[in-house]
Parts: C-alpha cells; sequence; structure tokens
C-alpha cells in the first residue's frame, strides 16, 4: 500500500473561524495566520479539543478541513473504504480502461502469502490478454474480457485519487484502530503524521 500526500491539509483558518459562530466567541481566538499557514492558538485547541469530545454535531468546524491523497491499495481494501461517503470523494485509475494496456506482473498486487500461487493466476490472465489483443472477432473480444475481469485477484493494486475531510478521518480512525487488515494500520499512521492530527485522533 502507498499513500501519497497530493497537498497538504487545507482549511484550518476558516475552520477554527467557524468554530466560535455558535457562541459568538470570535474575540477569544488565539490562532496566529502566518504566510498563509495558520498556528492554532492553546484556547482555540481547548475549544476544538471540547466540540470534538462532544460528538460529531458538535464539531462540525472538521467538515471543513481537507486532505487530498493518491492512495494505491488492494481491491479487497477499497471495498472497505468505500463503506465512507460522507466527507470523502474518489477518483480511480480505470480498470476497465487501462487493464489491457500492457502485461501483469507479481508487483501489480499484494502479495506477502501467496506469491506462487498468484503467480499462476496472472500467467493465466496474461495469456488471455495476449489472446485478446490478437483477437479481431469483437464479440469474442468481449467473452475473453470478461473472463479477464473475473479471473482479477482482489489483491490487484488500484490507484485513486482520494479528498477526505477531517471530521471523515475521525470516523475512520474510530472505526478502523485495530482492525486485522495490515492496510488499516498503514493508513491510520498515515493520519496520525497529518498536521493538527489531534482534531483527528484527540491525542495531543
Amino acid at each position: 500500500m502507498i499513500i501519497e500526500t497530493i497537498c497538504e491539509p487545507e482549511g484550518f483558518a476558516p475552520a477554527i473561524h467557524g468554530m466560535r459562530n455558535p457562541m459568538d466567541s470570535w474575540d477569544k481566538s488565539d490562532s496566529i495566520l502566518l504566510f498563509g499557514d495558520l498556528y492554532v492558538g492553546g484556547k482555540d485547541k481547548e475549544l476544538s479539543i471540547k466540540l470534538q469530545k462532544a460528538g460529531p454535531e458538535h464539531c462540525k468546524h472538521l467538515r471543513m478541513i481537507f486532505v487530498w491523497a493518491d492512495i494505491t491499495a488492494p481491491r479487497y481494501w477499497w471495498n472497505e473504504f468505500d463503506t465512507y461517503r460522507n466527507g470523502v470523494e474518489k477518483v480511480s485509475c480505470s480498470t476497465m480502461h487501462k487493464l489491457m494496456a500492457r502485461p501483469l506482473s507479481i508487483n501489480d498486487f499484494a502479495s506477502d502469502e501467496n506469491e506462487n500461487e498468484l503467480r499462476k493466476i496472472v500467467d493465466v490472465i496474461n495469456g488471455k490478454m495476449k489472446e485478446y489483443n490478437e483477437t479481431k472477432d469483437e464479440t469474442k473480444k468481449k467473452k475473453i474480457w470478461r473472463q479477464i475481469i473475473q479471473l482479477l485477484p482482489q489483491s490487484y493494486m488500484q490507484k485513486r485519487t482520494v479528498c477526505m475531510s477531517y471530521a471523515a478521518l475521525r470516523n475512520i480512525i474510530r472505526q478502523r484502530k485495530g482492525h486485522k487488515l495490515n492496510e488499516w494500520a498503514c493508513f491510520i499512521d498515515w493520519v496520525y503524521g497529518l498536521k493538527n492530527s489531534w482534531m483527528i485522533t484527540d491525542e495531543l
């Protein structure tokens, strides 16, 4: 699994400002905007943590903070990640359009346990890809393509560009921390490395 941050988290300044709207307490804000980067002050941090602990309906300001990343992960992990809809947007590399662009290799899959068995499947798929590319009959091509898709293992690595709010990440951390899939541990490690990750994890 590979996670590459495309753009550092943005939206801290308007989020902190909006956080103080319910009580008209903007004059108590002690965060500092320096060269376009917001440094969260102690009083603002204290209020944010209070709202975070009060529940998702109270820490609405976290819905205004976003981070963008390219994530390359096996399809079995994406199946679980696709549970998250609110505060998450994804643009995928297309299996339908690009799968036939080149022969597959073992490196296109998450294969830490079953490499020998996987290699056999890859060889079968590559054989069918060769047959697909050499066939002129469109009906036959469609049949071969369907066979390839049905044979493609869930360990096939797919890349997606993902936009996530801090509110969505809080929900993910709460539900997936300690999950048996190693990919979730990798994802959570990345979240802990984000700027002001205490807004997500409550750990200062």
